[in-house]
C-alpha cells in the first residue's frame, strides 16, 4: 500500500512518494493499477525475483487523511491480515532519500498512519519508510510534505523509489529481518 495524495496537483509532492513507490513496482510486473471498489487503484501480481510472491499492490484514491477507508476496506477485501500487510510513506524523521523498514510502532505526526491504524485498529503492520527530510529552517512540516521535490531531488528521485521498490521487494520475499539487515547496511 503506498500512501499519497490523488490527483496531478500532488502527483511530484514529497508526501506522494509511497504512492511513487507502488507505481514502480506496478510497472516492474507489467500490471497497471486499475481503479477498485475500495477507493484505491489496484494490481494483484507477483512481486520480486521470479517466480516472485503473490502481492496485491495498492494506492488508496483518498487524501493522505483518509488513506484508512480503502486499506481497511482492501484488507477485507482481499482477506489480509495486518500483520502481512505493507505501507510503503514518506517519514521526514529519516534522512532524504534513504529507506528503513519496521514493524508497528508510533505515527510520527504522519496522518496517513495516524488514520490506517485508526481504521485497521492496530499499528502492527509493515512499513517502508523513504526518508525525506527534514523542512529547512522554521517552515510548517504540512507545508513542506506537500511541496514537490527540488531540481536536484528530481534527479535523485528515481533512484530512491528504486531502493523503495527493491526494500519492498526483498521484505515480501525475504522477511523482515533479512530485508533490514540487507536495506539498514552501510553503503
Amino acid at each position: 500500500m503506498g500512501l499519497g495524495n490523488p490527483g496531478p496537483r500532488y502527483a511530484g509532492n514529497r508526501h506522494n512518494v509511497g504512492a511513487m513507490v507502488l507505481d514502480e513496482l506496478a510497472s516492474r510486473t507489467a500490471s497497471p493499477l486499475r481503479s477498485h471498489k475500495s477507493r484505491a487503484a489496484v494490481s494483484q501480481s507477483r512481486v520480486g525475483a521470479h517466480p516472485g510472491v503473490p502481492a496485491v499492490l495498492a494506492v488508496p484514491d483518498a487524501y493522505m487523511n483518509e488513506s484508512g477507508g480503502p486499506v481497511s476496506a482492501l484488507v477485507r477485501f482481499f482477506s489480509v491480515t495486518p500483520d502481512r500487510l505493507v505501507v510503503v510513506h514518506d517519514e521526514l524523521d529519516i534522512p532524504a532519500g534513504e529507506v528503513r523498514l519496521k514493524r508497528g510502532g508510533g505515527e510520527g505526526g504522519h496522518n496517513g498512519l495516524r488514520s490506517v491504524s485508526a481504521a485497521l485498529g492496530t499499528r502492527d503492520y509493515l512499513r517502508v519508510r523513504v526518508g525525506i527530510g527534514r523542512p529547512p529552517g522554521r517552515m510548517d512540516p504540512a507545508d513542506y510534505v506537500l511541496r514537490d521535490f527540488s531540481a536536484a531531488e528530481r534527479k535523485e528521485l528515481p533512484f530512491v523509489v528504486g531502493d523503495a521498490a527493491d526494500a519492498v521487494e526483498l521484505l515480501l520475499g525475504r522477511g523482515l529481518e533479512v530485508a533490514q539487515q540487507e536495506v539498514h547496511a552501510p553503503r
